[in-house]
């Protein structure tokens, strides 16, 4: 039996942040690769490549797809963040055999829950068009959510492989209520694989709430909440011990 895993980092990132977690499932016989999405150069002070501007979350479904295609039969398909959101599409798509979800970015119609996800949208606001511009990240902004629940040493060696991001990506996911295409958008009821959504108690950038609505979307799906791990919990602390346990419950819903 093929037994294949795809990983699909969020945004900032590239499929470096599941090396913690990887080796894991790789001792468990899953084959993994975890592709960078496109134009995701890692090293904040590197320019942003120009067409990175000009994607859409709708262009890195599709690149994910092409990928997963080649594959001899769907995988396993775990997403952390923005890729978790990508994760549905692909699922909705019929490509996905199971789903893990990290933390995972809600789809078309699931309002943010908290007053720190607000304030994300808030900060976006902040930063004049950037729509139409490829963003870099901030550090200060990092360490506040994203990075928020890593220590100080964690939080910069991090921080420093990440890359520019598509502004127009990120209009998609905080401002889905403007977008006529519904970029986001997911088919629920073709979501028909077992799904596990895991959430940090402490993440402040899609908190736990949010990760509840998501999993209560799917019929097949399974939420669990990590006590005292925040949005970067697949490089927390802990975190191939927490892929120990989404492991085991692949091996329980994962039969062919």
């Amino acid at each position: 039996m093929a037994k294949h895993i795809v990983l699909i980092h969020g945004a900032f990132c590239g499929g470096w942040c599941f090396a913690d977690i990887m080796p894991v499932f790789a001792e468990r016989g899953w084959s993994c690769e975890a592709p960078d999405l496109p134009y995701h150069v890692p090293g904040p002070k590197r320019k942003p490549a120009p067409l990175l501007a000009k994607q859409s979350v709708a262009d890195y479904t599709r690149d994910m797809a092409e990928f997963v295609k080649r594959l001899p039969e769907p995988p396993v398909i775990i997403g952390h963040s923005m890729g978790g959101l990508i994760a549905q599409q692909l699922a909705a798509q019929g490509l996905a055999k199971a789903l893990v979800l990290f933390a995972p970015a809600p789809p078309w119609g699931v309002l943010p829950s908290t007053e720190e996800e607000m304030n994300l949208a808030k900060g976006l606001m902040q930063a004049s068009p950037f729509w139409d511009k490829a963003l870099n990240p901030s550090f200060d902004v990092a360490k506040g959510d994203s990075l928020a629940s890593l220590d100080a040493d964690g939080q910069r060696r991090i921080f420093d492989m990440f890359s520019a991001e598509s502004g127009l990506a990120l209009f998609e996911l905080f401002f889905w209520m403007f977008d006529k295409q519904r970029t986001i958008a997911v088919d629920e009821a073709n979501v028909t694989c077992p799904v596990l959504v895991v959430a940090g108690s402490e993440d402040k950038v899609i908190s736990a709430v949010t990760c509840r609505k998501v999993a209560a979307l799917y019929a097949n799906a399974t939420f669990e909440e990590a006590a005292g791990r925040g949005h970067f919990l697949i490089m927390e602390e802990g975190a191939p011990a927490l892929a120990g346990h989404c492991a085991d419950w692949l091996a329980k819903v994962v039969t062919n």
